[in-house]
């Protein structure tokens, strides 16, 4: 767990913008990486400006990047910063199954020394 700490504000950032379902949605929308934030901002009740602060925390938390194509800005996922919260969830998985395997081996231990022998 020790090295997610060193990258505790990375993770920050990266929860932190994962936090919000519009955010969540345009990671989503940016996976096959065809709309700019323009078709992105259509999708959502909200002015073209909020979605552009959304699409700037996603930037800034490393989960998406634009690209220019001509004109167009194109909005894409980065598998990187995906990664980076998978990496912590795998930690965490890691960390609870150790102690379930743990309790269930005391358990096993604690039942095999309370049977009375036959």
């Amino acid at each position: 767990m020790q090295s997610s700490m060193a990258a505790a504000p990375e993770i920050d950032r990266v929860f932190g913008a994962l936090a919000d379902a519009t955010r969540r949605d345009i990671v989503r929308r940016a996976i096959a990486g065809e709309e700019g934030v323009a078709e992105l901002a259509e999708h959502y009740p909200m002015s073209f400006a909020a979605v552009q602060k959304h699409v700037a925390i996603l930037e800034r938390a490393g989960l998406i990047a634009k690209q220019r194509h001509g004109r167009r800005k194109v909005v894409r996922t980065r598998q990187e910063g995906l990664h980076i919260a998978q990496h912590l969830i795998d930690q965490y998985h890691a960390l609870w199954q150790g102690r379930f395997d743990r309790m269930r081996e005391l358990i096993n231990h604690s039942s095999d020394s309370t049977e009375a022998p036959s």
